[in-house]
């Protein structure tokens, strides 16, 4: 039986009115920027479902462009986020999609970073302010933002989770939960590892440095 938390049936501290549709849409955004890596040129959010239906009159919209800018839900400066983003000269759009979605409150974040790379992020809000990752560059992923997360870019070839594990065994860092993605046999593929504890930088940088691996970042919980 699960054990609920007081922020479970109160939900979060956030800038309102919808947990769903306004916390859980800026903690999506915040985790694309985290996975980005670098500063915003523009974002197109395309909306599924509810998401579609409803998000200027639940504030979706503002709450995207604020996790975007780095906000969190319960940041004063969130409604504005229109307004600073500008400022930023951070272009955005959002498109209404009437395509299927792995859940009611589905956005995929089209982000192009200052360097002209483009990266696409899709993720659910569900409910309370939590949110699920499930895809990112076309690979289907699976992670929340519950735990500090270890994401790895990499070539599918053996050896290479061997050596990221070791690593953390090296740091005695602790796995909760870890998944691997890729296209196809010998492709590009995505590492996820959730960790207990914190994953410091030095174990980053180590794994960065593996052969194979092609970036490294680590997406703090919020």
């Amino acid at each position: 039986m699960r054990e609920y938390s007081v922020f479970d049936i109160m939900g979060p501290v956030m800038i309102g009115p919808s947990s769903s549709h306004t916390a859980g849409a800026a903690r999506l955004a915040k985790i694309a920027r985290e996975i980005v890596e670098e500063d915003i040129s523009e974002v197109e959010f395309v909306l599924y479902e509810s998401f579609a239906r409803t998000y200027r009159g639940h504030g979706t919209d503002k709450a995207l462009v604020a996790g975007i800018l780095g906000f969190d839900p319960d940041d004063e400066k969130l409604p504005h986020s229109f307004e600073i983003a500008r400022q930023q000269g951070i272009k955005f759009k959002f498109t209404e999609s009437d395509e299927e979605s792995p859940h009611p409150n589905t956005v995929k974040m089209i982000i192009t970073g200052k360097s002209g790379q483009k990266n696409s992020i899709l993720g659910c809000s569900i409910g309370g302010g939590n949110v699920l990752l499930k895809e990112i560059n076309g690979i289907e992923v699976e992670f929340t933002s519950e735990y500090e997360t270890l994401i790895t870019n990499h070539i599918d070839r053996p050896g290479i989770v061997a050596n990221v594990t070791k690593i953390f065994a090296d740091y005695k860092i602790n796995i909760a939960f870890m998944r691997v993605y890729r296209h196809s046999k010998g492709d590009k593929a995505i590492m996820v590892i959730e960790s207990d504890q914190k994953i410091p930088d030095v174990a980053k940088e180590t794994i960065k440095n593996i052969d194979g691996i092609l970036n490294a970042i680590i997406i703090n919980p919020m």
